[in-house]
């Protein structure tokens, strides 16, 4: 029986689409990042895909694919499916190259993005919105793409794509001048981790490409564990530019044998390396752009005294999503907590849960009554954010104690969506 043989981007063929890139895509900066290099120990570098053109390193793969096709590919017009990215970096490629494109969105992709896609691609693109998840989009894409003979740009799982993406490796060779120990990227469908860890595979074979999931998404991980690519029965796409149900195929070979681990982030992390960004450094990432700097915790002892390079690799955040963000934050560091609070049929119990349950640092940031009549002597749905997550256990015995503990929401997942 024949083996089917695996496919690796050639140097020369990313070499060849660097210079196809000329004038297209930035040359974004490599910066060493202070406030990460002072908190762990390490030369942290940041290579600042963010402040691409399409504000992600998407547009490389998409334009070194659509740039290749020949006359009567472009005439047909393209088509392809994404959360955002991919499509901002097909967009903008349409235009450049005057080329018709249809693109797929799921619905939950920020507004912003989608704004975007539209300033991009301006008379060139058509949007439509289809289904709850990139795979919804992606297989309404290939139906379109089918029944009008247009070509398909995917958005990880073409070689031309990943030559594109393996730029990004290309210059941060380039940019160096220290010998690279780690480098962390984020996977989504695996685009950016199959190209980048190819070119340090021919030039730095013994940096060590690290791969990071959002935890509700760990399709390549589970990839890796099952050896096979597997196709994940439910995601959560919260980290949307880096949530797929399933890697593309040839990613999967090539990070098979390139990367030298994958982990998973909780998106709440995520979140808190998003504040973090901002409120320390002025930096405004999307969620798959701090995958990357999020996971650096979990490496803390192994990069002591390395030299380490984050991708980030989006800047396409949605300002509405701040409070979410926020939320997710807390909740993953212990400090914003729900219960079903069950006030004492007394006067002045709502008084007395305020001035002598509560600390004097706890804040009421949500409050709702379970019923519209009665509500005094009623149960409360209530939000407490707390200053130290060691103030939680002595919350929960005052309340006891006074008979106002009802439920603890933050460990009932089903009941805390229904309530809050």
């Amino acid at each position: 029986m024949q083996t089917k043989q695996i496919y690796f981007p050639s140097i020369e063929n990313i070499k060849k689409a660097a210079k196809n890139l000329e004038g297209v895509a930035y040359k974004t900066p490599l910066n060493q990042n202070s406030t990460f290099s002072k908190e762990f120990d390490a030369n942290v570098l940041f290579k600042r895909e963010d402040l691409q053109v399409v504000r992600s390193y998407k547009i490389r793969g998409a334009y070194n694919k659509m740039s290749s096709l020949n006359d009567d590919e472009k005439q047909r017009g393209i088509v392809c499916a994404s959360a955002g990215n991919h499509a901002q970096g097909v967009a903008l490629s349409c235009k450049l190259l005057q080329i018709k494109g249809t693109i797929f969105m799921p619905s939950p992709t920020p507004n912003q993005k989608i704004n975007q896609v539209k300033m991009f691609g301006e008379d060139f693109i058509e949007i439509i919105i289809e289904g709850d998840t990139f795979d919804d989009a992606f297989n309404a894409s290939k139906l379109e793409c089918d029944a009008k003979n247009k070509t398909f740009i995917h958005p990880f799982n073409d070689e031309k794509v990943i030559e594109g993406q393996a730029t990004v490796g290309l210059e941060i060779l380039e940019q160096s001048d220290v010998k690279i120990d780690y480098v962390f990227v984020a996977i989504g469908g695996g685009g950016l981790s199959a190209g980048l860890s190819s070119v340090f595979k021919y030039r730095s074979p013994e940096t060590k490409i690290i791969g990071i999931e959002p935890e509700g998404a760990p399709s390549m991980l589970t990839s890796f564990q099952n050896k096979k690519n597997t196709a994940l029965e439910t995601i959560d796409s919260f980290v949307d530019g880096a949530a797929v149900k399933k890697v593309g195929d040839l990613n999967f070979a090539i990070c098979q044998q390139n990367l030298q681990d994958i982990i998973t982030v909780p998106e709440g992390k995520v979140c808190q390396t998003i504040l973090d960004l901002y409120n320390k450094d002025a930096i405004v990432v999307e969620p798959a752009g701090a995958l990357s700097i999020a996971a650096l915790d979990f490496f803390a002892e192994e990069i002591k005294g390395k030299n380490v390079v984050c991708i980030v690799s989006g800047s396409n955040n949605d300002i509405t999503r701040t409070a979410e963000i926020k939320e997710r934050a807390l909740l993953y560091a212990n400090l914003k907590h729900y219960f079903i609070v069950k006030f004492p049929q007394r006067a002045g119990a709502l008084k007395e849960f305020v001035a002598e349950i509560l600390g004097p640092n706890d804040d009421i940031t949500h409050f709702e009554y379970t019923k519209k009549n009665n509500r005094a002597n009623g149960s409360a749905v209530v939000g407490l954010e707390l200053k130290l997550s060691t103030d939680l256990e002595p919350l929960i015995s005052r309340m006891k104690e006074r008979n106002f503990y009802g439920e603890y929401l933050n460990d009932k997942p089903d009941l805390f969506d229904f309530l809050v």
